[in-house]
Parts: C-alpha cells; structure tokens; sequence
C-alpha cells in the first residue's frame, strides 16, 4: 500500500487543535486530558454488570463508586470525544474505510497481534503508573512539570530503541 500524505492531516494544524482542546479542557474542567481513568471506569462497568458485590469489596473499584455510576465521569465522555474525532479525521481526510496498515511482510493477523500487545502493555503500564501517557505527557507537559518532561523523553528514547527490534516489520 502506497501512503499519500494528502491524505493525513497536517502535524502543525493537529497540533495547534490539540493544544487548543487542551487548553478548553483546562478552562472549562479544571483538569487535563488522559485516557486510562476512561477504560478503568468501563471496566468497572462491566464487572459491575456481572458481579457487583466484587466492584463493592475491591476498595479501588468501590471508591470509584462514590461519584455515582462509573460510566458518568467526565473522562469516558473525553475519550468518546476522541473516538468522535478520529471518526470526523478520517471522514475529512478522505480515509474512511476497514483497513489494517502494515508493512509488506506482515499479514493482518500479525498486526493486530501486536497492536493488542501493545496495548495490553500500554494499559498494563498505565495502571502501574497511575495514569496514562497522554494525561502525563499532554497535561503534565503543559503545566511544564519536570517529571512529565522527563517522562516524555524517556518515552521517545525507549521508542527509538524499540525500533531498531521491529524495524523489519514495516519494511
């Protein structure tokens, strides 16, 4: 598959746009943006679903409770706002449709395996942290925090590092 980057929006005015709805979420919430908190209310959701006295004895997944409805956070609405925007992105950029970018030697199933891997790390990891790379990069980085600015840089270092091991699979 050939890449057209006519195709893609350009970084600068993406950039510009996610500053801008950083900053809106600042103005109007008080707070920044992040993912992880997102998913671990969906899973609480859904394990509520099927065996509530398990969300109440967990003292993690209770104190998520207190609030109301896990579902009703401003954070699962934040992260339907991106899969909204995603959707608008490629509608405007002409990509909408079922595909699965890969490189020539890699089949589809193989790309899905590691882009679930990756994510089960990433989650994984996020968990472990206390939050998300994109709470800790994007709103810590932008309130200039010395921690979210060495995280960041540790990120792009491990995946320069990273690259040099998966490389082949995009060639």
């Amino acid at each position: 598959m050939t890449k057209d980057p006519s195709r893609f929006w350009n970084p600068y005015v993406g950039g510009i746009a996610l500053g801008l709805v950083l900053l809106t979420a600042f103005v109007m919430t008080g707070r920044g943006l992040g993912a992880s908190g997102a998913s671990f209310r969906a899973g609480i959701a859904a394990v509520g679903a099927v065996a509530p006295a398990h969300v109440e004895q967990v003292p993690l997944m209770a104190a998520k409770l207190e609030n109301g409805p896990p579902l009703k956070d401003w954070l699962v609405f934040e992260v339907l706002g991106v899969v909204l925007g995603g959707f608008l992105g490629a509608l405007t950029g002409g990509r909408l449709r079922l595909e699965t970018l890969r490189g020539q030697g890699v089949t589809s199933g193989r790309r899905l395996a590691f882009a679930l891997g990756g994510g089960l790390l990433m989650g994984g990891a996020a968990q472990l942290a206390r939050g998300c790379t994109s709470g800790l990069a994007l709103s810590g980085g932008a309130l200039m925090s010395a921690g979210a600015w060495t995280f960041m840089l540790m990120v792009f270092a491990g995946g320069y590092g990273a690259a040099w091991f998966v490389r082949k699979e995009w060639r």
